[in-house]
């Protein structure tokens, strides 16, 4: 081994288990440090040049993201999400009612918005929706973190994983949209179901429930704008328009206006998932350059990836211990050399985001949900969520990969 795939071995190996671990002991290193960290040591340590490491940032992954980051941004602060919150869920009038209405406004806006964004838009609506109807909280909370990570498997503006897949397959949206709303749908009555079953004693109730949710102040004219310009984005996605050039341009649009000042848009924005998008690139870049000789990628042939369940399998598992984003990057050399790269990248969007339900821990928007309900003195036990998460996973995993093998 040269010293340069030495370096690239053990700056992999550090960077990965240090976004499993979320820290590196001793350090204030957060997983979006980590991952810049990671970077840096790739073009310190030599695998790679500075002007590699530039063109190993994909660009139009990082544009899609910030756009769509742009958008939910002014949906969030005119007021459009709670105004469509409330309207939903005024008429919600039993528990079970609630339940679904809950589950398909979070999962329906996270197949189309970041999932991300959508929890924590959804979470503070639910526990003030609950809280005035004296219900338990738990699972509407709990429906709201997995139907947002369900409904995300649709399409590719979904989620980040999926942000990186599109651009990484050039799977056209609708092909993309086609294979995996199926999935997607069937997930989310997955959730209710499952939900309603785990948690049985709160649907018992009889009487009739009076949701009403306080709408706050809105920018009408933004409200009327951020929504005309979703409507606008989902047509150009479907269009076949890039959807980096569709979310970047969206995005510039809604910030030109004379009633949100900007700073409360950035606000908003999630910069360090950015860093995290940017340093992850660069590590799997060197990494791939230093290791991956035609050789290696020859005898990772004969763990059988190329089969759909067992890529499922192994991108689940790996989804859930170095996290979804980092799954799929780690997957990107493989991945082309496949007989059917187009169905196995359709099996990684799919797999690595359900992985997500399986527990607490899974994903970003599990712990948007739980912090949140911690911080208003309701927080979620990793067993509350983990005897819906775990069956639910179960099924859903197994559902979604039939799906893809029969397709």
């Amino acid at each position: 081994m040269t010293p340069d795939s030495a370096a690239a071995l053990i700056i992999l190996v550090l960077t990965y288990a240090g976004v499993a671990a979320g820290r590196i002991p001793g350090l204030r290193l957060d997983r979006a440090g980590i991952a810049f960290l990671g970077g840096a040591a790739m073009i310190a340590l030599g695998p790679l040049s500075l002007e590699e490491a530039f063109r190993a940032i994909d660009f139009d992954t990082i544009a899609l993201l910030l756009g769509m980051m742009i958008v939910v941004a002014h949906l969030k602060v005119s007021g459009a999400f709670r105004a469509l919150g409330g309207l939903a869920i005024d008429h919600a009038h039993a528990p079970f009612v609630l339940l679904v209405t809950v589950t398909m406004l979070a999962g329906v806006l996270s197949a189309f918005l970041v999932n991300d964004a959508i929890c924590l838009v959804m979470a503070p609506i639910v526990l003030q929706v609950v809280r005035a109807l004296d219900r338990n909280p738990l699972p509407y909370l709990v429906a709201v973190a997995t139907a947002s990570n369900c409904g995300s498997v649709a399409t590719i503006t979904g989620n980040p994983q999926n942000m990186v897949i599109g651009t990484l397959s050039r799977i056209p949206y609708p092909t993309f949209a086609a294979a995996l709303a199926p999935v997607a749908a069937f997930s989310l009555v997955a959730v209710i179901v499952v939900v309603r079953l785990v948690y049985a004693p709160e649907f018992a109730f009889k009487g009739e429930l009076e949701p009403h949710l306080f709408r706050g102040h809105m920018h009408n004219g933004q409200v009327l704008k951020a929504s005309v310009t979703c409507v606008a984005l989902a047509i150009a996605f479907f269009a076949g328009v890039p959807p980096a050039k569709a979310a970047i341009l969206g995005g510039a649009f809604l910030l030109l206006t004379r009633q949100i000042k900007p700073r409360r848009i950035y606000r908003e924005l999630d910069g360090p998932l950015l860093i995290l998008f940017a340093g992850m690139f660069v590590v799997v870049a060197g990494a791939e350059k230093a290791l991956l000789t035609p050789d290696r990628i020859a005898m990772a042939k004969t763990f059988g990836l190329d089969m759909v369940w067992r890529l499922s399998l192994f991108t689940a598992v790996l989804s859930n211990i170095v996290s979804n984003v980092p799954a799929v990057l780690a997957l990107r050399p493989f991945i082309p050399t496949f007989p059917d790269p187009q169905r196995a990248w359709l099996v990684v969007a799919m797999s690595s985001t359900l992985a997500g339900n399986f527990t607490l821990l899974g994903s970003v928007a599990n712990l948007i949900v739980a912090e949140h309900a911690r911080s208003e003195g309701m927080p979620i036990s990793f067993w509350a969520y983990f005897k819906v998460g775990a069956p639910l996973t179960v099924v859903t995993l197994a559902a979604g990969t039939a799906w893809l093998m029969w397709r």
